[in-house]
């Protein structure tokens, strides 16, 4: 019987580096998270697609981090819309009372 070794597979770093910074947008940093989140995100699923198949582990990692990151943009920005136009709402109503 031959023993074959075994391949040593790492988790992508970037990956990991994505899912924190995308749990931290939900958390502690909703905007500067989610852009790291998804920057990393996408460096990471780039490496593991160009390393040798099954060599390196983490895409679900890093699809994880760059969900958690596109959906607090989207909730970031659909609220800062929100606050604008209640802003200017508000603004209008309150100059048609002057006249």
């Amino acid at each position: 019987m031959s023993y074959q070794p075994a391949t040593q597979r790492t988790t992508n770093q970037l990956a990991v580096v994505s899912l924190v910074f995308g749990i931290a947008a939900w958390l502690l940093l909703p905007v500067v998270g989610a852009i790291v989140a998804v920057v990393c995100g996408h460096m990471a699923r780039k490496e593991i697609r160009r390393a040798p198949q099954g060599a390196v582990d983490g895409d679900g990692l890093a699809l994880a981090g760059l969900i958690l990151g596109y959906t607090q943009i989207v909730f970031t920005v659909l609220g800062a819309l929100f606050v604008i136009a209640f802003i200017a709402f508000g603004l209008r109503v309150g100059a048609s009372h002057l006249h």
